[in-house]
């Protein structure tokens, strides 16, 4: 039986735990061997868990113990989790992690270290909760180019906007209900302000080019602008309003243009009709063409279910690095100022002439006979820095939303 441990035990280190004990025999369908939680490293105890008899506190323990096949990282943060990972590795051991913050900052650093000592380092559930995404795109897309990856990467958000569009609610309190239901933290900020699925579009960047994208590197918008006025103009132009990580890349330059920003999605578009708490991401390969992936973005089980996946993984190919196509090398990042996008615009009645003015007589109009002292209009394709500059000269601009290319 291959042993494993669990470094944290919080939800997803307990639901990693529960995964192993209860489908056993469906892990043993792949690894006949099996496997076994042999220790949980947390600071605190846990007397009344069926694990109890399997806390320790010192990580040398576990480190030590040559029957330790692989660890599950499910800490979250940089440090310790860096540190524990990083010695895990160098000693042969692999290391399958939930922590996409950890991932963004140091993957390919561990990725890398991996290899120097033919073990593995795996985070399938660090993007896209239980939906099986990471391994496809290194093993069925190995043969494909990956122009683009389009999707929503975050429930919270999701569920607040089709709150927002289906029940004309304010944002705040589509956000109240959110936390209410134990979908929004109570400090909401990581997921509102788009932090979280922009360290997961970035992390999808870094595997199609294979060099490192960071979350910092990354514009990132939220939601905590998106009004009801704007969930009303959508409707009007047969869009929904979602929170998207954007990431394409050009072929013939290898440049890859990365955003995470709300948009309009047009009736039709696979994503359109992606609601709740679920997450979608759309992927095209230059030969294969679109697929869709959709499932449980989040939560205890579908994240310790990938957990799992990436372990069976690593106890199958022990003794081999599994290649996940991730460098210390740098990716080429296209300046998101030169990227050309269509806007919708939202300016005052009395702008509308200026507007047209800068935009050319070519831009849709849209009027809102509910907010009739304002105007909105959809722009041609457009350079953001020119974007920029051209809305600077309209004195009444409220804001803009970017609407989705195909």
């Amino acid at each position: 039986m291959a042993e494993v441990a669990i470094l944290g035990f919080g939800t997803v280190g307990s639901g990693v735990a529960e995964v192993i004990d209860r489908n056993q025999a469906q892990i043993r369908r792949d690894f006949p061997e099996g496997i076994h939680v042999k220790y949980i490293l947390d600071l605190r105890d846990f007397p009344d868990s069926p694990y109890a008899d399997r806390v320790v506190h010192d990580i040398d323990i576990i480190l030590n113990d040559p029957e330790i096949r692989v660890i599950c990282e499910t800490m979250g943060g940089k440090e310790p989790a860096f540190t524990f990972s990083k010695r895990a590795l160098e000693k042969g051991i692999s290391v399958c992690t939930s922590n996409k913050e950890l991932v963004d900052v140091l993957g390919g650093t561990l990725a890398v270290i991996a290899k120097e000592h033919c073990c593995s380092y795996l985070f399938e559930a660090s993007v896209g909760g239980g939906i099986p995404l990471l391994r496809p795109l290194r093993t069925s897309f190995s043969q494909e180019f990956i122009t683009t990856i389009v999707g929503i990467l975050n429930g919270t958000t999701n569920y607040i906007l089709t709150k927002m569009e289906r029940e004309n609610l304010p944002f705040e309190d589509a956000l109240k209900q959110a936390q209410e239901k134990g979908y929004a933290e109570k400090d909401p900020t990581a997921d509102i302000e788009g932090h979280d699925p922009c360290r997961k579009i970035a992390i999808l960047a870094s595997l199609v080019t294979g060099g490192n994208v960071k979350f910092k590197q990354v514009p990132c918008e939220g939601i905590s602008g998106i009004d009801t006025m704007d969930m009303e103009y959508a409707r009007q132009l047969h869009c929904k309003i979602k929170l998207l990580g954007v990431c394409r890349h050009d072929q013939e330059t290898g440049k890859v243009y990365v955003r995470t920003a709300p948009y309009l999605v047009r009736h039709g578009h696979p994503l359109y009709g992606v609601h709740d708490v679920f997450n979608g991401v759309l992927v095209r390969g230059n030969m294969v063409g679109d697929l869709m992936f959709y499932g449980s973005g989040a939560g205890k089980l579908p994240t310790a279910s990938a957990v799992v996946s990436d372990v069976v993984e690593c106890v199958q190919n022990a003794g081999h690095t599994i290649n996940i196509g991730l460098s210390n090398s740098d990716a080429d990042l296209f300046d998101p100022m030169d990227w050309e996008d269509r806007y919708f615009v939202r300016i005052r009645k009395q702008d509308l002439v200026r507007a047209t003015e800068l935009f050319g007589s070519e831009i849709r109009i849209v009027v809102n006979e509910n907010a009739p002292e304002e105007f909105a209009f959809v722009t041609p394709l457009i350079a953001e820095r020119d974007f920029e500059e051209k809305v600077k000269q309209i004195p009444s601009f409220m804001k803009s939303i970017r609407i989705l290319k195909n």
